[in-house]
C-alpha cells in the first residue's frame, strides 16, 4: 500500500490560525501560524496546507506572514486561498511554496486555468469544491458548472493534481466522501488530494486504501480526535524510517 501524504491545515485570518466549518470561521484562534507550522514540522509532517482566508474572502491578505512561514519553517507548503487569476498564481509562487492551489472560483474562466496548468505544471493544483455534481466554491454564492465536464477539460490540459472537497463535509468531522474521491480518481490520471470531513484514524486508513496521493487534515487534528504523530503512522510514514 502506498503512503498517504498528510497535509495538516493552517487557515489564517487577521494574522492568526483559525478553523473553518463549511466556509464559516469557527470562534477562537489557534495562535501564530508560524508556531503551528513548526509544531507540525516537529511532529513529522512533510507538508502543510497554508491558506490565506482573508485573501480568499476578499477582505485583505496575510502575504507577508505566510511568506515568513514558507521561509522559516522547513516543511513543504501548499499555498491556497484567493488564487483566482494568472497574476495571483504568479504572486503566490513568488512567495516560495512548493505549489499553489488555484481556487474553484477561477474555473469560471477555465481557459485561463488551463493556461496556468500548461505554464506551471506540477507547481499548481486545481481545487474542485463540489456539492453533488456541481462546483460550489466555499465562501461563494450559488453553483458553478458541472464537475465532470470541468474535470474533462482539465484533463485535456494535463492537470497534474486536484484538491477535491465535498463542501458539505468541510469542517464537519463527519467523514470524508470516499465515494466522490474514488469516482474522481477513476476518471482522471491526475494525483488526488482529499479535503473535507476527515474525522478519525480509520478514515485516514480508508483514504490510504483508495490509493490517492494525499489528504488535508484540519479540524479533527485541532480538536484532538487524533494526534498528528498517530495519523502519520496510519498514513504509512513509519515505512519511511
Amino acid at each position: 500500500m502506498t503512503i498517504l501524504e498528510l497535509l495538516p491545515a493552517i487557515d489564517v485570518t487577521g494574522g492568526q490560525a483559525v478553523r473553518l466549518s463549511s466556509g464559516v470561521i469557527d470562534e477562537g484562534s489557534w495562535g501564530s501560524p508560524i508556531d503551528v507550522a513548526r509544531s507540525f514540522d516537529e511532529a513529522g509532517a512533510r507538508w502543510v496546507h497554508l491558506v490565506d482566508l482573508d485573501l480568499a474572502f476578499g477582505r485583505g491578505e496575510n502575504s507577508e506572514l505566510l511568506a515568513r512561514v514558507i521561509r522559516e519553517v522547513p516543511v513543504r507548503v501548499e499555498l491556497s486561498g484567493g488564487i483566482t487569476s494568472p497574476a495571483a498564481v504568479e504572486a503566490g509562487l513568488a512567495m516560495g511554496p512548493e505549489r499553489v492551489n488555484i481556487a474553484t472560483q477561477a474555473l469560471d474562466d477555465i481557459d485561463a486555468v488551463c493556461e496556468a496548468v500548461d505554464t506551471f505544471g506540477e507547481r499548481v493544483a486545481v481545487c474542485l469544491d463540489v456539492r453533488g455534481d456541481r462546483l460550489a466554491a466555499r465562501g461563494g454564492s450559488g453553483e458553478g458548472g458541472n464537475v465532470w465536464e470541468a474535470l474533462r477539460v482539465l484533463d485535456e490540459a494535463g492537470v497534474a493534481r486536484l484538491v477535491v472537497t465535498d463542501v458539505t463535509r468541510d469542517g464537519q468531522m463527519n467523514g470524508s466522501n470516499r465515494e466522490l474521491l474514488a469516482r474522481v480518481a477513476d476518471q482522471t490520471p491526475a494525483c488526488i488530494i482529499a479535503s473535507g470531513g476527515v474525522n478519525s484514524l480509520a478514515d485516514i486508513e480508508a483514504l490510504r486504501a483508495l490509493g490517492i496521493e494525499g489528504a488535508i487534515v484540519g479540524k479533527a487534528l485541532y480538536q484532538g480526535a487524533f494526534t498528528l504523530a498517530d495519523a502519520l503512522d496510519v498514513a504509512g510514514y513509519e515505512e519511511l524510517s
